[in-house]
Order: C-alpha cells, then structure tokens, then sequence
C-alpha cells in the first residue's frame, strides 16, 4: 500500500457538520446529514457530512490516498465507518456550514473513490466544550471563550482513507 496523496486542513464544523464534496456538487442531502447524527459520518455518493459534538471548536479534516489495499483505521479511533464519495472535477472541498469553505483537494484524477472515515478525540472535545461553557459568568473577559476554543487541548480529527475504484458515472444532457 502506497500514500499517493494526502490533503489536511483545520476546519470549524458550523452547525456542528464539516461537509466535503465534489467542486461542481453544490446541492446538499438533508438526509444524509440527518443520518450523520448517528453514524457520525454519512453520505450520498457525492457529499459526505462529518458530525462533531460541537460546533466551535475547529477540527483536523485529513484526505488520504492510497493505492490498495487501505490501511485499516487505528487501534485508538473511536469509531470508522466505510464511505464512498465520486468526485468528476478531480477537486474536493472542504466546506464549514454557514462559514464556507476551509479548503480544498485535487485528487490523482477524477472518478469514485472508496474507503474508510475515520474519527478521534471528538467525545474528549466535546466534554471540553461544555466545561468550558458552564465556567462563563457575567464577569467573564471579552475574548476568553474565543482564546478557550484556540486552547483545546485536544484535537478532534476525522481522516478519510480513500483509494480510487472507477471513472465517474457519465453525465446525462437530460440532468443538466
């Protein structure tokens, strides 16, 4: 198995959801992204959601990939997931809801790319976060809670283990 390419980038998961997708998929799934409150990372074949418990800490969001076979997500994940995305740009973005994107990767070449999620960290976080919001008070500093989320000191992390399987589907001029 060999790396082939990998993308990261730290992203605040604005409604408490980190969305990736093909540059030319606009179009969300709200079932999708309901069905990520459960398995913590769902999808439709052209968008995946990542669900944090919280959403104002930022996030690591790591692409990998590799030729096969994948690696197997680590010992210490709390969880994985198997997930497919198809990319025809050959670009995936890295989308904060509501704050747009945080970044974005070119893949070896277009087509549909098969793999695992994986996550870690993101119970630990989430228990920081609501720590640290029961110590506000009205005498709290301006900026304390901003300068408390910069601080985390953990990272909560989601990596995509991805190898390439196939060309896109073809468009079809009727969906245009």
């Amino acid at each position: 198995m060999a790396l082939l390419a990998e993308y990261s980038c730290k992203a605040t998961p604005g409604r408490r959801v980190v969305e990736i997708y093909d540059a030319d998929a606009y179009l969300g799934d709200d079932d999708a992204m309901k069905a990520a409150r459960t398995q913590v990372v769902a999808g439709n074949g052209y968008h995946l959601y990542l669900r944090s418990l919280q959403p104002d800490i930022d996030v690591d969001v790591t692409i990998r990939i590799w030729d096969t076979p994948l690696p197997s997500p680590p010992a210490d994940a709390e969880g994985h997931i198997p997930v497919s995305i198809e990319s025809e740009t050959g670009i995936l973005v890295i989308n904060q809801l509501g704050l747009g994107p945080a970044g974005e990767m070119n893949l070896p070449r277009p087509g549909v790319y098969e793999g695992h999620a994986w996550w870690t960290n993101r119970q630990v976080t989430a228990a920081y976060y609501d720590t640290t919001l029961g110590r506000l008070t009205d005498d709290t500093p301006d900026g304390w809670l901003t300068e408390a989320w910069r601080n985390c000191p953990v990272t909560e992390r989601y990596v995509l283990d991805l190898a390439y399987t196939r060309e896109p589907e073809p468009i079809d001029d009727e969906d245009l």
